[in-house]
């Protein structure tokens, strides 16, 4: 069915337009259409039933849930709260405190901020709709992975302690009794539908200039970055290179919806899967708006932890699926 999206694509940019495919502006063209309109498609489908079947859900009930059970699986729950809920990494900081002040463990709490930014119902539908299935899983394994460990560890190290003093005192505060989940009336199938369209509708909103962006980005890597280019200096999986992306990632804010057609044109031009998808995730999870947003709530010392963690973190995945490259490549 994809394919229809490519020839969609060649009829408006090669017959209509008249652009030469052999040119880098014909190239680019072509996938900027087949790509956004793959997107879009996609999006208006599956971000509607995705948001039908969340209308069953009582954030609330979770978020009270998550409190009194045992810390594993308190990690796999906030980690599978942050993918279902569509959030980027500063609009995950609100819930972050929310979470702290009803004294649900840092850990948790810290799964959910961590994995929140790099997986959603938007990055699945981008990655499988432009990556496939397998690229797909891969990614998802690696950011719960990311959230949990990442979460364990800072429980480990008792973070909380290095909050800032009005959070650390509501974290002391609160009592885990005390957190209740509230009545809500189940809804009917017309309102669930119209919380859908509303979603469907919202998350586009948002969404629809990183579509775009990001579209336009991997475009122009595409079409005007030569092929050797990136096999010369980035494609040969030397071992300095996945830290250097992991840097490079960092200033370049951006929410998942813009950087998975930039990974697709990554991969397309012959960056290694680990190398990309470090670049990637420190992009989304890593970015200086969002810890600007933290320092509002962790001390020094709690930031720059978290921080060197993340980093290291995709630095460690990238060099392991570099390593795994031969084998995930014959899988894919």
């Amino acid at each position: 069915m994809l394919e229809i999206f490519n020839q969609l694509a060649t009829l408006l940019v090669f017959t209509l337009a008249g652009l030469d495919p052999s040119t880098a502006l014909g190239v680019a063209a072509h996938f900027f259409v087949a790509s956004v309109t793959k997107i879009f498609a996609l999006l208006l489908v599956l971000i509607y039933v995705l948001a039908l079947l969340r209308a069953s859900l009582d954030l609330e009930r979770m978020r009270a849930f998550l409190a009194g059970r045992n810390r594993f699986f308190g990690y796999l729950m906030g980690s599978t709260f942050g993918a279902i809920t569509p959030f980027c990494s500063c609009s995950s900081v609100p819930v972050f405190i929310g979470f702290t002040t009803a004294r649900i463990p840092i850990g948790i709490t810290m799964s959910f901020l961590i994995t929140s930014p790099m997986i959603n119902q938007v990055a699945i539908v981008l990655l499988w709709g432009l990556l496939g299935w397998q690229i797909t899983l891969l990614y998802v394994a690696v950011g719960f992975a990311v959230g949990m460990l990442g979460g364990a560890f800072l429980d480990a190290i008792r973070a909380e302690r290095w909050l800032q003093p009005f959070l650390a005192k509501a974290y002391a505060e609160a009592s885990t009794d005390n957190v209740e989940a509230p009545e809500r009336r189940r809804l009917s199938l017309k309102q669930r539908h119209e919380f859908a369209r509303d979603e469907t509708l919202e998350i586009l909103r948002r969404v629809w200039k990183w579509v775009f962006i990001g579209v336009g980005l991997g475009a122009a890597l595409y079409g005007f970055v030569p092929d050797d280019w990136v096999e010369t200096h980035l494609a040969d999986g030397a071992w300095w290179q996945v830290p250097l992306a992991v840097l490079m990632g960092i200033p370049l804010y951006t929410n998942i919806t813009g950087v998975v057609p930039v990974m697709e044109s990554l991969l397309l031009k012959g960056l290694p899967i680990g190398t990309t998808l470090a670049f990637c995730m420190s992009t989304v999870a890593a970015s200086f708006p969002e810890f600007v947003l933290l320092k509002q709530v962790m001390q020094w010392r709690l930031l720059v932890i978290v921080f060197v963690m993340l980093l290291v973190s995709f630095t460690l995945i990238g060099w392991i699926l570099n390593a795994l490259g031969p084998l995930l490549s014959g899988m894919m």
